[in-house]
């Protein structure tokens, strides 16, 4: 491989680190803690020669939960430089370091990044660290144990903001669709209507996706519920697995109670031989692509989620290969929607024979805050290395579908001398009309039950009639309103509405659905 060029970008590290609370090996480790084992991980699986951590000169962390909001402040503290933490922890000191913004998106970002700034000779080895200790810290809080992780480290620090344009929603959230679960309820129930399926049955559709996930997830020793679980004890709604927002049943969201760590190494070729990394160790980035969706309320089909498309089209389209030429397959699962995108689009089976996921996926595996990509990457690179001739694609969403990131990885060598291998896509501009006025009447697109601690919310996207797009509430305390949101199957029905005191637009079935 002596022909492959000293700028040539490659990954020649990887590494991941867990626990889990109650373990006999648990250690409760601050997410800086697990942050340094797992680049401590990824250094050790370089197999170099010579040491790595002082040529690392570009060291970014991955924006943790806690971190990921103005209005937030972790509960016990945390370091004011994380990169920094991280790199001291083995004894790295990068020129640069980097906090990135917010999204599950932004390591695969980062890689393109990284690997296109080492292709021009900008830097020479890149490190990309993620961590989230969200499960020890409800644990330990549930005990009234307060540690104090907080850090002073001295150093630069490129703090690159909250990075949340596009992905705030003040119309939803002032009608209580405030996070992530109902946000993309609404966008599931769209595609359910677009089926003609009911509430039961896209249960069992979702159910079907996701077993063939927690298989994965029983074998994975990082996974935070390594459990094999049936299509129908998912889809299955009991007190344990309640709905937590039509269609969601809680067993098929999102986990955000991990431990979990993980690491990337990135090198120029020239210095990977300089430090002794063997060959076998390489593997090479065919291409990186990002998109950013409209926002969700703008979207002209509720269900689709067509930049995340052509993210991956576009990274296949630089690789040189097909959707069938990949033999290994991680697409990012908080919910099912982002997989069911991509299926719908490539005509891939929920019983795809290569598996849709590397990990066991974000409900099983779990939610690693932003960084569950991370993992995907580092599963990827361990199996494109032992298969020979092999690729595989990584697909990394964030927000409500509101960015998606792609990566194409293999040991083939990839050839980085033109225009690069890293693509920003164009944003749509045909975003549908939205307002904020008051308004009379609406038509319902699509909705959800949003079922939290101070009661239920349905919200609801439609058109005035004017034919903007609007959002409000379904007035559940009206008998006729009630039955058919919750009998599900409020799509095309028509609701009278008005504006209450708070703000709301509160609204109540006029007729039968159209």
């Amino acid at each position: 491989m002596t022909e492959i060029a000293d700028n040539t970008p490659v990954i020649i590290g990887v590494g991941q680190y867990s626990e889990r609370v109650g373990e006999p090996d648990y250690e409760a480790l601050s997410y800086m803690d697990l942050g340094g084992r797992a680049l401590a991980a990824a250094l050790a699986d370089t197999g170099a020669n010579a040491p790595v951590a002082p040529a690392i000169d570009t060291l970014a962390a991955i924006r943790a939960f806690e971190n990921s909001r103005p209005d937030r402040e972790p509960p016990f503290g945390g370091s004011n430089n994380v990169p920094r933490s991280f790199a001291k922890r083995v004894g790295a000191d990068p020129a640069r370091a980097i906090l990135s913004t917010t999204g599950g998106q932004y390591n695969q970002k980062l890689v393109g990044e990284f690997a296109a700034d080492i292709a021009a000779g900008r830097n020479q080895c890149a490190a990309i660290v993620g961590s989230e200790a969200i499960s020890t810290v409800l644990a330990l809080s549930a005990k009234g144990e307060k540690p104090d992780w907080s850090e002073e480290v001295e150093g630069s620090l490129e703090d690159r903001g909250f990075g949340l344009d596009g992905m705030l929603e003040p119309a939803l959230f002032a009608h209580g669709a405030t996070g992530a679960i109902p946000l993309y309820a609404i966008a599931e129930n769209a595609r359910r209507a677009k089926l003609g399926k009911g509430l039961d049955e896209y249960r069992r559709d979702i159910g079907e996706l996701f077993e063939p996930f927690t298989k994965v997830a029983a074998s994975n020793p990082h996974a935070a519920a390594p459990k094999h679980r049936s299509a129908g004890e998912l889809a299955t709604i009991t007190e344990r697995n309640r709905v937590v927002a039509e269609p969601y049943a809680r067993m098929t969201v999102a986990r955000d109670q991990v431990n979990q760590a993980a690491a990337i190494l990135i090198a120029s070729a020239g210095k990977a031989r300089e430090l002794g990394v063997p060959q076998d160790k390489w593997v090479h980035i065919h291409g990186v692509t990002s998109a950013t969706e409209l926002e969700l309320s703008e979207r002209p089909d509720l269900a689709a989620n067509p930049a995340s498309i052509a993210s991956v089209e576009r990274a296949l389209e630089l690789a040189g290969k097909g959707m069938d030429d990949m033999h290994f397959l991680d697409f990012y699962s908080c919910f099912a929607i982002p997989v069911f995108c991509q299926c719908d689009h490539f005509g891939l089976s929920v019983d795809d024979p290569r598996g849709l996921t590397l990990t066991g996926g974000l409900p099983f595996f779990g939610g690693a805050g932003n960084n569950y990509s991370a993992h995907a990457i580092c599963e990827a690179v361990e199996r494109v290395r032992a298969s020979a001739d092999s690729y595989a694609l990584v697909g990394a969403n964030g927000g409500w579908m509101s960015k998606y990131a792609t990566g194409i990885y293999s040991a083939d060598p990839a050839d980085w001398s033109g225009e690069g291998r890293v693509v920003e896509i164009s944003k749509a501009t045909n975003g549908v009309k939205r307002s904020d006025q008051p308004f009379q009447n609406a038509t319902v697109e699509s909705y959800t039950i949003n079922h939290g601690r101070a009661g239920s919310d349905a919200v609801f996207i439609g058109r005035n009639e004017a034919g903007e797009r609007v959002v409000g509430n379904a007035d559940l305390s009206h008998e006729p309103t009630r039955a058919l949101f919750e009998g599900g199957e409020p799509f095309g029905a028509k609701l009278n509405v008005n504006r209450a005191e708070n703000g709301r637009n509160i609204g109540r079935v006029a007729g039968k659905p159209t």
